[in-house]
């Protein structure tokens, strides 16, 4: 009887603490449980669209804290990314451009596609870093053989260009020949770089590249 009477004590006891804890507001798990503020999915949509800092400045700036907890703890390649292009840009935050192309960097190592693409076109054009076509290069490569159609299209055209190497040419005309665009201004845009990039292999070599592999 009187172990009966020590276990309602202390489940009522254990009652009264989550009843107070949960009226303060109290998060026995912080630090530990990271809120899902964007799906995984409903994030790199806004990546690819490249309206993801847009998102973060509609929502007021309110999930900041819960973003960097994504980026830093859990080492979400979409977070990262995000965290970084903020740090970057000085979005909600204050910026600081050498660590969020730390970031943005990391992510890229993760495989995030928009993160190699991006860093291809920052040394294209010498944002945040300095100019450095070669290198704008090898990140569009990356991204573009592995189906990223912006990639792609800036990797033609820096080859159209005079960039790069004639043994390139095969595969980023391949990539490119075989995407799936819907745009059709984009596609008209994308077929005359490929009749230009064409034009400097030869025939038989655009034919190949023209084979779509299964």
């Amino acid at each position: 009887m009187f172990y009966k009477h020590i276990l309602c004590a202390l489940i009522s006891f254990g009652y009264c603490i989550a009843l107070l804890a949960n009226d303060n507001g109290f998060d026995g798990y912080k630090g530990y449980d990271v809120i899902q503020i964007y799906s995984q999915d409903e994030l790199n949509a806004l990546i690819y669209e490249n309206k993801h800092l847009q998102r973060v400045k509609k929502d007021d700036c309110q999930l900041v804290e819960d973003i960097e907890a994504h980026a830093l703890k859990i080492k979400e390649p979409s977070y990262v990314y995000l965290w970084g292009d903020m740090l970057a840009w000085g979005v909600c935050i204050e910026r600081n451009a050498p660590l969020g192309m730390h970031y943005i960097k990391q992510s890229a190592k993760q495989g995030l596609l928009p993160a190699i693409e991006q860093l291809g076109r920052y040394y294209e054009k010498g944002i945040l870093v300095r100019e450095n076509k070669q290198r704008a290069i090898i990140y569009f490569r990356e991204a573009a053989l592995q189906g990223f159609v912006k990639a792609q299209i800036n990797y033609v055209q820096m080859l159209n260009q005079g960039y790069g190497s004639p043994l390139d040419y095969e595969d980023a005309y391949n990539a490119l020949f075989h995407s799936v665009i819907s745009d059709p201004i984009t596609q008209v845009k994308v077929q005359k770089m490929l009749d230009k990039l064409a034009s400097k292999m030869p025939e038989y070599i655009v034919k190949r590249a023209q084979i779509e592999a299964i």
